[in-house]
């Protein structure tokens, strides 16, 4: 009998001090809400849970009770005030859990952060009709506090937030949820206007200035726009209007943009609809673009997709564009102003990039390279239904360079031009510009080159006096077209070689033979962009 009366209150205890929670009281449910989303139940599980464990309690206390009252009486009559505690316990828990629920979710960064906040926090509307412009501004005000004491996170919760432009500040994150969709003000009044890139000399739509871009910073340090594949729409139809019709009276806002910034990281996000390019790092180091969807109607004007400008140290990968310009256009300032600027892009690494734009380039070299445009390695490119592949744009007064440029591993399909490259573009910034000055092309590396449906093999014309030299195309395989042109190369003031290449190029560029075939240049070395290590962020969200 006795060893009877101790089993049932072992399984009592066992109730009590639940096993699964490893001897701890049922207090354990109520400081669990401490705790992350996925390491607990729901409130409603842990009240049944608790509500079937009372059962089972005062069934067995009964029987207990009719066997042996005399021997259980004072132990029960002990047990019942605990019983009531453990019930208000975790009634309390429950409560707590509807009151308060914390979720967290991970994401790769180049740099973590130690404040966070919500834009709901600043009084944010993700209704699509509130504007948020002040909610934002508010916001990262107040985290600037932050920015030397471990930098801060604004998240963008699931929503869809009206906003106009917005500056970002140093040593920040800002965060999209997967269901967070950013939406570009209609109301001109929340774009405000600065003036020109200094390397430009005037806005590329109006001489004037230009309105600021969506997600603004310059002068920066350690700045991130990221999220789980959340959405920026620049909602670029009335601007695309106003461009063809001729009535802005400044150039068009981008969605983001980065001046005189140092380490920049642009990642997993959806843009659409931008009023004119898309992502624009200017004057700046070290900056990773990854992972990126850019989607804009085909015919729309300008929509560039990725422009590093004047930039050294850079990494575009993992990026699927559908545009109605350049997929990724490389620039370095335009004619004098470019020229007396004088700062490059280089080191630029573009790898597993997929572009489709039936009226430009793949990758643009151009035509705004003015300050000069050097070591440009791209791989693992794939176009789709583009006018081209690789394209080098410049013009006499541009001058500037174009060199050291290598592209290994490019599949294309459905194609106007493979290979093409133009010295005679023309658009330049005024009158003013340098006829003398003119644009050094050498350098070029084609190889591992697969194409089919194509109209053109190859458009290549420098300039008069001044060829484009040092160009070099190895194992490429260019299928044409059932309505090709007869001639599948064109060639004028260029120079160079090619190894295994079909169909025959121009004598401009002789066949050296099968020998040659791994004869164009690809850098063996890393550059310092693909040295940097990502690190593992956490962002954790209070609903109160």
């Amino acid at each position: 009998m006795a060893a009877v009366a101790d089993q049932d209150m072992m399984r009592i205890e066992s109730l009590i001090f639940d096993k699964k929670a490893h001897g701890r009281p049922h207090q354990y449910y109520q400081n669990q809400t401490r705790e992350e989303n996925s390491r607990s139940g729901s409130a409603k599980a842990i009240v049944g849970n608790t509500t079937k464990q009372h059962s089972k309690i005062t069934y067995l206390i009964t029987t207990m009770e009719l066997s042996r009252m005399s021997r259980l009486r004072s132990q029960v009559t002990k047990l019942v005030p605990l019983l009531i505690v453990v019930a208000l316990l975790s009634q309390r828990g429950a409560e707590s859990r509807k009151a308060r629920r914390l979720d967290s979710f991970e994401y790769n960064a180049i740099s973590c952060r130690a404040h966070s906040a919500s834009i709901t926090d600043f009084g944010g509307v993700g209704d699509g009709k509130t504007s948020n412009t002040k909610a934002f501004k508010d916001a990262i005000n107040q985290l600037s506090q932050y920015s030397s004491d471990g930098g801060a996170q604004l998240y963008v919760p699931a929503g869809k937030w009206l906003t106009g432009s917005f500056n970002l500040i140093s040593h920040f994150t800002l965060y999209l949820h997967k269901d967070a969709f950013l939406l570009a003000s209609q109301d001109l009044n929340e774009w405000p206007v600065i003036k020109p890139l200094p390397s430009y000399g005037r806005g590329r739509d109006a001489a004037a200035g230009r309105y600021t871009s969506l997600i603004f910073g310059t002068n920066l340090t350690d700045v991130i726009v990221t999220g789980d594949n959340g959405t920026i729409d620049g909602q670029g139809a009335l601007w695309w209007q106003q461009f063809h019709k001729g009535k802005l009276k400044y150039t068009r806002p981008y969605l983001i943009e980065f001046m005189y910034t140092d380490n920049i990281q642009i990642s997993s996000l959806t843009l659409l609809n931008s009023p004119s390019w898309n992502v624009h790092p200017v004057y700046s180091s070290n900056i990773l673009v990854q992972g990126i969807t850019i989607i804009a109607p085909v015919t729309s004007p300008n929509t560039d997709g990725i422009n590093p400008d004047s930039c050294t140290n850079t990494r575009i990968e993992d990026c699927y564009i559908v545009s109605g310009d350049d997929c990724v256009a490389v620039k370095s300032g335009w004619d004098e102003y470019g020229i007396a600027y004088g700062m490059p892009t280089k080191q630029l690494v573009i790898r597993r990039l997929t572009c489709i734009s039936p009226y430009s380039a793949t990758i643009a070299l151009g035509s705004e390279m003015s300050g000069g445009i050097q070591d440009v390695r791209a791989e693992d490119i794939k176009a789709i239904n583009t006018e081209s592949g690789v394209r080098i744009k410049t013009a006499v007064g541009r001058g500037g360079y174009v060199k050291d440029i290598y592209v290994r591993g490019m599949t294309m399909h459905t194609m106007k031009w493979a290979f093409w490259m133009t010295g005679n573009y023309g658009s330049h910034a005024d009158n003013h510009y340098d006829p003398k000055a003119l644009p050094v092309i050498q350098g070029i590396n084609y190889r591992d080159i697969v194409a089919d449906n194509v109209s053109m093999a190859a458009r290549l014309e420098g300039i008069s006096g001044d060829p484009f030299t040092g160009i070099c195309i190895a194992n490429a395989t260019i299928g044409m077209a059932a309505k090709h042109k007869k001639v599948p190369w064109t060639c004028a003031d260029i120079g160079g070689m090619t190894s295994g290449v079909t169909p025959p190029p121009c004598e401009l560029l002789p066949d050296q033979g099968p020998e040659k075939i791994r004869a164009c240049d690809f850098p063996t070395e890393s550059l310092p962009i693909d040295m940097v290590e990502m690190k593992k962020c956490t962002y954790r969200i209070n609903y109160l």
